[in-house]
């Protein structure tokens, strides 16, 4: 029998997410504001050097974060992290609207209020993270929305922002999207690139006379992985359909169907027969979404409701 479903969907909340970490996210970006973190040589001027030239602001700012176009609305809790960054109690948010809820343009999502210097400062860090978000969440939103209703869930990938992983993640789920594996550590997932290192190619799977042994290869791993961490799914990646036997045998949890057509799609699912979730992968965008739902699958996954998501716009508006 497969894993039990649950096992393998996750959706990721706030609560998951480290605040630590968060906010030693959020002082690098504010430290490469104000004082050039990454540059080699640093600047012999930090700090916000624009509104130090301002003669005399005024003691207290307000501003209303708002919605340039309909979008569905990601990274909300991080603002107060934000502002603490550039000093306590400088300046405070009030937030309108929740993560994951679709906002109408002209919408105010949220309004900071407090000491202008550190509202003017903040300004681009938190546009940053907040139009970078919730451009994931609204395209997540788009492509489950073009997938439909149905059985078949849609995943996104390991294809995320190098230190923004949990963050994209998360805002996939506010999408209305699922999580595959958030890393190396919560799945056992057997791709091609684990055949090439032991030494079977793409060009000698093709052959005859080597596809036998590179097949026994993989199923031979996935009772390796099965036995030294039972806990974890298996998932094993396959582009021929004479590659099922021995892999459901070996007792795979999910068979990827990598770069398979829909027609092959229906021929893998009625091979496989329930003994093993599906998931088709490859090169899947928005436009062609549509044509993998009601074949059947449990699992689509694309990395394009991250890399190929657009930034939402949102502006800052001061209020006089």
């Amino acid at each position: 029998m497969p894993a039990a479903l649950d096992r393998l969907l996750l959706r990721l909340t706030w609560d998951d997410l480290d605040l630590a970490y968060l906010r030693r996210l959020v002082e690098l970006a504010r430290d490469e504001d104000l004082s050039g973190l990454g540059l080699r040589q640093k600047p012999a001027c930090t700090g916000d050097q624009s509104t130090a030239a301002l003669a005399a602001p005024p003691r207290l700012g307000r501003a209303h974060l708002v919605a340039r176009t309909e979008l569905v609305a990601c990274g909300l809790p991080l603002l107060p992290l934000v502002l603490s960054a550039y000093g306590p109690r400088r300046a405070s948010v009030q937030t309108l609207v929740r993560d994951g809820h679709r906002i109408a343009p002209g919408q105010i999502l949220a309004t900071l209020e407090g000491d202008p210097r550190t509202l003017l400062a903040a300004e681009r860090v938190a546009l940053n993270f907040l139009q970078r978000l919730s451009g994931v969440a609204t395209a997540a939103a788009a492509h489950v929305a073009a997938l439909g209703p149905g059985r078949t869930r849609l995943l996104d990938t390991r294809k995320t922002t190098p230190g923004y992983r949990m963050l994209e993640k998360y805002a996939v789920a506010c999408g209305g999207a699922w999580n595959h594996r958030l890393g190396l550590f919560d799945r056992v997932m057997l791709k091609d690139n684990h055949l090439a290192l032991l030494g079977f190619t793409g060009r000698e799977t093709a052959n005859l006379k080597s596809k036998i042994p590179a097949v026994s290869a993989l199923a031979a791993a996935v009772a390796r992985a099965k036995k030294a961490a039972p806990e974890l799914p298996v998932e094993v990646e396959i582009d021929r359909l004479d590659q099922l036997p021995e892999v459901l045998a070996a007792g795979a949890d999910v068979i990827l169907l990598d770069n398979f057509p829909p027609a092959r799609i229906k021929k893998a699912i009625a091979a496989i027969a329930g003994r093993a979730f599906t998931e088709a992968s490859g090169g899947i965008t928005l436009k062609t979404l549509p044509r993998y739902a009601g074949l059947g699958l449990d699992f689509v996954s694309t990395g394009a409701l991250v890399h190929h998501a657009p930034w939402a716009d949102i502006g800052l508006d001061w209020q006089t």
